[in-house]
Order: structure tokens, then sequence, then C-alpha cells
């Protein structure tokens, strides 16, 4: 559970790096430069953390398509960005992938702490 927390906070960190990239790069600022670049990194090092349990296609494919996901609608509520009827599309389609993504893996089975039976090797003498 701890690394799904994980990659939540890597996506979320993910999204304020990029927001902060926008605001820089609209005002100016040294502190948007100055926070993207925190955000980013912290993002990549959640990243490499929840890998660690999560699979990396999955998690991958969390951190990008949600992320874009939730880019996308800041630029709009924040920044004024318009959104189109393909781009909408295109959301719904990767939110889709996403969906399959996630439901298309398996988890690995457990071990049930049943001993297993023992392989016996059998050689065979030769004369």
């Amino acid at each position: 559970m701890i690394y799904w927390l994980l990659l939540l906070m890597a996506i979320i960190t993910e999204v304020i790096g990029t927001l902060s990239m926008k605001y820089a790069s609209e005002t100016g600022s040294i502190y948007g430069h100055i926070i993207m670049y925190m955000m980013i990194t912290i993002s990549y090092l959640l990243l490499s953390l929840s890998i660690k349990r999560v699979a990396l296609g999955v998690a991958y494919a969390l951190w990008e398509g949600v992320g874009v996901l939730l880019i996308t609608a800041f630029s709009v509520l924040l920044f004024g960005e318009e959104i189109s009827v393909v781009k909408a599309v295109g959301l719904a389609v990767l939110l889709l992938g996403i969906i399959l993504i996630k439901s298309g893996t398996q988890k690995p089975n457990k071990p049930t702490g049943k001993s297993q039976p023992k392989i016996v090797e059998k050689h065979h003498a030769t004369a």
C-alpha cells in the first residue's frame, strides 16, 4: 500500500513541477523554476521507490497518464488553455488505456507458507 501512496505522491509532485514550469515561463519567475526543479526531482525519486512493488509498466502509465490528465485539467483552470473535442477524445482514450494496463496486470502468487513437495532427482547409474 505504501508503494501506491509513493506513486500517488510522485504524480502530484510531477503535476506541481510541470505547472510551475508553465508559471515560470509566463512570468519569468526564478521561484517557478526552483519549484519546478525540486518537484520534478522529488517526483522521479518517489517513482523510483514505488516501482519496487508496483509493476514498472503500470507505475509509468499511471505516472504519465494521470499526470497528463491532471496537468490538462489544471492548465484549463489556471492558465485558461482551451480543450478541443479532439483533445478531450484523446484524453478519454488515454484514460481507457491506463485502465486497461492496470486491469491487465496480474499479481504474483504469494507463498502460502506450506512446504512444497521436494523434487527428488533420480540418477541412473551407468555401467
